[in-house]
């Protein structure tokens, strides 16, 4: 019975699952993304940390609207629709790739992802993904593990109205 539970535990710490239960909790990781103002906000800590310009849905391609989980990461993501390998120029997708679980997928059809094309930032102009540079996702990769939460929404509320209450800061 110790062995198991022992093993059980040491499991959970070493889990590339993160973080457990329930979250965010105030000092997760936490993503908020306006979909009617193409912004992003990163909290981290209990505040939010920063705000950057994104790209979003186009009509007929919206990004998805809703909580979701951060379910893959990827360094130079390959893009299937076009076989184009990762680090390519051509590669729409840029240099990261960090996927969550909307609308029940597997976190391969929707995600944060860098571009090739960032003239593209502030505009609604994606197949339903969401785009920042390559140098803010390289940032966002490292600091945000799987497990973290994305909140996607067309809200007329503030950052902090929507983190509050959706319990990332106090």
């Amino acid at each position: 019975m110790q062995l198991s539970l022992l093993t059980l535990l040491t499991l959970l710490v070493i889990s590339p699952i993160w973080p457990l239960g329930e979250n965010p909790t105030v000092g997760d990781p936490f993503l908020i993304v306006n979909v009617a103002t193409n912004e992003l906000a990163y909290i981290n800590d209990g505040e939010i940390q920063e705000v950057y310009k994104v790209a979003t849905g186009k009509a007929g391609d919206e990004t998805p609207t809703g909580t979701f989980s951060i379910i893959v990461k990827a360094k130079d993501p390959y893009y299937r629709k076009k076989d184009i390998v990762g680090g390519d120029p051509n590669n729409p997708l840029g240099s990261r790739w960090i996927g969550f679980n909307a609308n029940d997928t597997d976190g391969r059809t929707f995600g944060i992802h860098g571009t090739n094309r960032p003239n593209s930032i502030g505009y609604s102009v994606t197949a339903g993904c969401i785009r920042l540079p390559n140098q803010i996702v390289e940032k966002l990769f490292e600091e945000i593990p799987l497990g973290t939460k994305i909140y996607i929404t067309d809200k007329d509320e503030t950052f902090i109205e929507m983190a509050r209450s959706n319990g990332a800061i106090e």
